[in-house]
């Protein structure tokens, strides 16, 4: 995994959502995140079920908070990127229904509570764990959970 901060956005898997994202922009420049959703999962962003556990998948699941996050933050995405025609700052409405949020909050939280793979270990953490950044990680993971949480 490249990563250059804590945030999944800052990270290359991150960045592999917002790309997927900008290809996949309605015509009506408005985003459901129950569609999206679906529309990673059947493009392989997410398992199957939450027992299939990757690194890529918690990484999608942190990046598409963020994402969410920011909009509903801020009223736009602020990704802009010239080799693509459209850019997702010309999404106008990002909503979200109470699956799609207990959906992330789910990958989040067990993501926070380290639940492991069938091999005993959950990667994204260990990585996360040994690194420098640990504690600035699980903050920032804790805040996306505390948001996500506050929103159902």
């Amino acid at each position: 995994m490249g990563a250059w901060g804590v945030k999944a956005l800052d990270s290359d898997e991150g960045l592999d959502v917002v790309d997927f994202l900008m290809t996949h922009i309605p015509e009506s420049h408005e985003f459901e995140l129950s569609k999206l959703i679906v529309m990673l999962k059947e493009e392989g962003f997410f398992g199957e079920t939450f027992e299939d556990i990757d690194s890529f998948y918690d990484n999608s699941a942190m990046a598409l908070a963020e994402l969410y996050l920011m909009f509903f933050d801020t009223n736009m995405l602020n990704y802009d990127y010239q080799e693509y025609g459209e850019s997702l700052r010309s999404v106008k409405s990002f909503t979200a229904d109470k699956d799609a949020l207990c959906f992330l909050l789910r990958y989040l939280s067990d993501i926070r509570d380290n639940v492991p793979d069938s091999d005993g270990s959950r990667e994204t953490v260990e990585m996360w764990q040994d690194s420098d950044s640990w504690d600035d990680w699980k903050t920032h993971l804790g805040h996306l959970i505390e948001r996500i949480e506050n929103l159902i």
